[in-house]
């Protein structure tokens, strides 16, 4: 689909986009655990480096980047498409689970899901790239005006083209809405998509030997275990290896461990709980575990239209390892 033609879907969302998904929230909703909330009553239409460029590209020469919410409980597992994606984001949601936002720019897997709902943390995350494409299931309804305004594209199975969404038949709904990425933005737009400030290159001095590095939500935990033959740190959900479709281990180049002071958000799920907020602007301690070696580091994203800057304590840059990236949004 052109990026005119995103243009003009801007802030067209609607009174009978919301009613009419109303009867699709136990199929495309959110959920506390496997069990179904409120997500996908409404749904929206809205527009809006070599890797390690700090620069913004000319946005006439560029595409946005495709970033995809994705289904985290076990019963979503097996994903399709993730050893696919440049960037994944784990966040907390409701109850203590978490979620993840693949984004894809340098290649384009035929199928990416199981595809969810979105959350207020994503809109100022993404505030990062040029104008990115949003794929996902739905939203809380109040959160609804919050994606209509942001400067993105949000493509959920309501505003997308025909055939964009499908169920797959190898899971139970909700954890089976599938997508295929061509159909929303045609072609990868290429790493100068990729505007997060991040630095790849030879890595720092110092660090410390690392053979794992576990993360803890309050009902979820992700494992990383450096394996020298991948040359990546291969990942682990809630103590059970990460896997693609295809039964090939997820590893990653880079994994950063990014602390963040997680609040309460305005928003809350159908049964009650409230949606966490996870900010991505502000500073703090991070830790970047790259090539068997861990790193202690600062991070900064001084506002929601900048990447963040990892550095060390005396401030030089911290290059990543060429190849996808994990990003965990740790509690302070």
């Amino acid at each position: 689909m052109a990026r005119t033609t995103r243009a003009r879907r801007r802030g067209t969302a609607t009174a009978a986009l919301v009613a009419g998904a109303v009867t699709a929230s136990l199929m495309a909703g959110c959920t506390t655990d496997d069990r179904p909330s409120d997500d996908g009553r409404g749904q929206t239409r809205s527009r809006s480096q070599e890797p390690g460029q700090r620069e913004s590209p000319d946005p006439k020469s560029v595409g946005p980047v495709l970033a995809v919410k994705i289904d985290n409980v076990r019963a979503a597992r097996p994903q399709t498409g993730l050893d696919a994606a440049d960037i994944v984001y784990a966040e907390q949601v409701e109850g203590g689970l978490s979620r993840l936002m693949a984004v894809y720019a340098t290649r384009l897997p035929e199928t990416v899901g199981p595809v969810r709902s979105a959350r207020e943390s994503d809109l100022e995350l993404l505030r990062q790239f040029d104008e990115p494409t949003l794929a996902f299931s739905g939203a809380q309804r109040k959160l609804l005006p919050l994606i209509d305004r942001a400067p993105l594209t949000a493509e959920s199975p309501e505003s997308a083209a025909s055939g964009a969404y499908y169920r797959g038949t190898d899971k139970a709904a909700p954890h089976n809405l599938y997508l295929r990425p061509r159909r929303l933005i045609g072609a990868a737009p290429g790493a100068e998509a990729l505007t997060t400030g991040f630095r790849y290159g030879a890595a720092p001095e110092g660090g410390t030997p690392a053979k794992s590095r576990t993360v803890r939500f309050p009902s979820a935990r992700f494992t990383f275990t450096w394996s020298a033959d991948r040359h990546g740190w291969l990942v682990s959900m809630d103590g059970t290896p990460t896997v693609a479709t295809d039964g090939a281990r997820i590893a990653a180049a880079t994994v950063v461990v990014q602390y963040v002071k997680v609040r309460e958000s305005r928003f809350h799920d159908v049964l009650g709980n409230n949606s966490p907020y996870t900010p991505s602007v502000g500073s703090g301690r991070a830790q970047v575990l790259r090539d068997g070696r861990a790193f202690d580091v600062d991070w900064r994203r001084g506002s929601a239209t900048e990447g963040t800057d990892f550095t060390t304590a005396d401030g030089t840059p911290v290059n990543f390892a060429k190849g996808q990236v994990w990003v965990v949004f740790a509690t302070a």
